[in-house]
């Protein structure tokens, strides 16, 4: 899993209970996962067409730092699957997990379209093959 991301939890990311939000946290998640998407199919439209059960298993509190964790774990014709596990920073503690996360590449028109793509690729990669 490679951790990309971080997020400082701020008083307005809180709840009643001074944790972390859920919503909140999910919201990143998606974004975070749309834009990888974005990056490994090459395409400037991807849909979110599913998130499989999200399992939390403890919170954050304000001042806490949270790694957000992105991995491919399958693609599809028009789709990349995605798996997500978010932690605290310093304690490594796992906050959440979601075990499938399902974009879709889209076209202008909000049809499926095909990607071509069947492995994970890294920007070193795309330019050392001269595709970027």
């Amino acid at each position: 899993m490679n951790y990309h991301t971080r997020k400082w939890i701020k008083p307005e990311d809180l709840n009643p209970n001074h944790t972390l939000f859920g919503g909140r946290l999910l919201q990143w998640i998606d974004e975070e996962a749309a834009l990888y998407a974005i990056v490994q199919l090459e395409t400037p439209r991807c849909v979110t067409k599913y998130i499989s059960e999200i399992n939390f298993i403890s919170s954050a509190r304000q001042g806490d730092i949270i790694e957000i964790g992105i991995e491919a774990i399958e693609f599809g014709n028009t789709s990349i699957t995605l798996q997500c596990d978010v932690r605290n920073m310093m304690t490594r503690q796992t906050i959440i997990t979601i075990d499938r996360i399902v974009f879709v590449g889209v076209d202008d028109d909000g049809k499926p379209t095909k990607h071509g793509k069947t492995q994970i690729e890294f920007i070193e990669q795309r330019l050392r093959d001269g595709k970027s």
